[in-house]
């Protein structure tokens, strides 16, 4: 091992004696190119000194900022309680007539009226031995043929326009 360590150490010798001056005059560039640099940089920052300091403050600011707001502002959840009638009982019909201009099935039909009689949609679920996830497919597309994003308003159209009592 000191063997081939001692003959790199020689190898290295004899190329640094035979190119020393050029070893040399390389070094002395990259040293000169560094000083440049480094005085090209502190030129830089002694003259744009005050404009840095108010970008890296304006970036600290704009940060602050914007984490403050993502912490103290939260959606406001308004809750609005409405009155809705619901009717039960055999005196329940649906004006068929009403039914079929909007084109409603009969299974529309029946969890629009489980749905007049106030039951949710586990309960309907239930009562009809349907899944969850195809009760809220029929009251989508009920939804879509009256045209109404909530229950209460599929009700309250349902009654405007005469489909049920």
């Amino acid at each position: 091992m000191l063997n081939i360590t001692g003959f790199f150490l020689f190898l290295i010798m004899s190329i640094f004696r035979k190119y020393r001056s050029i070893i040399l005059y390389s070094a002395a560039l990259a040293l000169l190119l560094v000083l440049l640099r480094w005085m090209e940089w502190q030129f830089v920052l002694v003259n744009n000194s005050f404009e840095i300091y108010a970008g890296i403050i304006a970036i600290i600011f704009t940060l602050l900022g914007i984490w403050v707001a993502m912490k103290v502002s939260k959606p406001k959840t308004i809750l609005v309680e409405k009155e809705v009638l619901v009717k039960s009982g055999p005196e329940f019909r649906i004006n068929e007539k009403a039914a079929n201009e909007l084109g409603l099935s009969k299974r529309e039909f029946e969890i629009l009226e489980l749905t007049a009689k106030g039951l949710s949609n586990q309960q309907i679920a239930d009562q009809l031995f349907l899944s969850l996830n195809t009760i809220k497919t029929h009251l989508s597309n009920l939804f879509l043929k009256l045209d109404v994003q909530r229950r209460t308003q599929a009700l309250e159209k349902a009654r405007r326009i005469g489909l049920i009592p």
